[in-house]
């Protein structure tokens, strides 16, 4: 996860494509890396590979602009 700007989106999109995700282990991950592994590899194991593949897609369809926090 590069940037956690973005990370309110991501979640909706998580919870909609990946339900293991409960809004729990949303709130503690944060948008931080290290968090997001462990609940990862804590709900789907073996398909964490591929769970991690759709964020880093999802992530470069959806660029975080750093601009638009910055407006106000």
């Amino acid at each position: 996860m590069r940037d956690k700007g973005n990370w309110k989106e991501l979640t909706g999109a998580l919870k909609e494509n990946w339900g293991e995700f409960t809004h729990d282990d949303l709130l503690a991950i944060e948008g931080k890396s290290q968090r997001f592994e462990g609940k990862l590899q804590e709900r789907y194991g073996d398909r964490k590979e591929e769970v991690k593949e759709w964020v880093n897609e999802w992530m470069e369809k959806h660029p975080y602009d750093d601009a638009r926090d910055q407006k106000h």
